[in-house]
């Protein structure tokens, strides 16, 4: 048997060497380009569409429930942007709903994956900007680490922070001023921050997270960023309000 065995794995080692010696060689390579557009709209498959239709109901009624209203088409981009202002601002309003009193928030803003549109938010806009399952986290840093903190950010190119924090910054990413709620900030003091639990391991550069302190990180699937974000439409929507957002000088460039 141990022969048979030994037998049968070379024929196998045979085999498999001699596939690597191909009788044929390449002659000449051609490519074409297809062009996808509104052409391929022109005649839908009935089949097709019979197919999904069921589908498409199913993936409708979960998707497609209002959540609230935006003033104006809301964009993320560095240095500052509407939407990179408006999340960290709704984790300031969340952090006051479960007893936290943070000095400021923080969002990356790689994390925001679409914009809103000026008009109805729906569940699906929610879950579009915001797709991952990332978790609203809060933690203590020196006022040390907040400047290192921030000179991380200006490396960057800049993140989403709350409304309070003035910082300036270089074209090629170092810190020139940090202020907070006007207020230079004490190397000796500590702060607390709202964040999410994704950047409190030291993500997207921002390693000065991982000397954190007094961290409270809920896993729990109700503290997903998209649900807080829903709450936080409702609730304006309840109101009567409009949520709007706007540049307000949080990050700038100088020379």
């Amino acid at each position: 048997m141990k022969i048979k065995r030994l037998l049968t794995q070379a024929v196998v080692i045979a085999a498999l060497c001699s596939s690597c010696h191909s009788h044929w060689t390449m002659t000449g390579i051609e490519r074409t380009r297809i062009t996808i557009d509104s052409c391929y709209d022109a005649a839908i498959p009935s089949e097709a569409t019979a197919l999904l239709q069921p589908y498409r109901q199913q993936v409708d009624s979960l998707m497609s429930p209002k959540v609230g209203m935006v003033a104006r088409d809301m964009v993320a981009r560095k240095p500052e942007s509407e939407l990179s202002n408006l999340l960290p601002d709704i984790l300031i309003w969340e952090a006051h709903r479960r007893g936290e009193n943070p000095d400021f928030a923080l969002y990356n803003v790689g994390g925001i994956r679409a914009p809103l549109y000026k008009g109805t938010v729906t569940v699906g806009d929610v879950l579009s900007v915001a797709p991952f399952e990332n978790k609203i986290c809060f933690l203590t840093l020196t006022g040390e680490k907040v400047t290192e903190l921030f000179q991380q950010i200006a490396r960057v190119g800049g993140e989403g922070v709350s409304s309070g924090v003035a910082m300036t910054m270089t074209a090629d990413g170092k810190l020139r001023s940090l202020r907070l709620n006007g207020q230079e900030i004490d190397s000796q003091a500590t702060y607390r921050i709202a964040t999410i639990d994704y950047l409190a391991q030291g993500n997207d550069g921002l390693k000065a997270l991982c000397d954190a302190t007094d961290l409270v990180s809920p896993q729990t699937e109700a503290n997903n960023l998209r649900y807080i974000i829903m709450d936080y439409f409702r609730a304006a929507l309840s109101e009567g309000r409009i949520v709007d957002s706007q540049m307000e000088g949080r990050i700038q460039i100088v020379k």
